[in-house]
């Protein structure tokens, strides 16, 4: 099972499906291969709505980015169900 968490608190955001990952992995840019961490706010929430991403997954993410300022780091984890 993936689950997203806030990277700076280690707070639990939810769980997310493959292919909810497969959206994030595709239309968001990674550092590096083996890259687990996104960068989200209002902007990035636009351009996934734009794209067409699942509801569901903006949804969970608009919960835990915030109106105004910035945006928070998220970072996906595989773990056991």
């Amino acid at each position: 099972m993936t689950r997203l968490y806030n990277k700076q608190t280690g707070a639990l955001i939810g769980p997310i499906n493959d292919d909810q990952l497969r959206d994030l992995i595709d239309l968001l840019v990674e550092e590096s291969a083996d890259d687990r961490d996104y960068y989200i706010d209002r902007d990035t929430l636009d351009y996934l709505q734009e794209n067409q991403v699942d509801a569901d997954l903006l949804a969970l993410l608009r919960k835990h980015v915030p109106e105004e300022g910035e945006g928070i780091d998220i970072e996906w984890r595989d773990e056991p169900a």
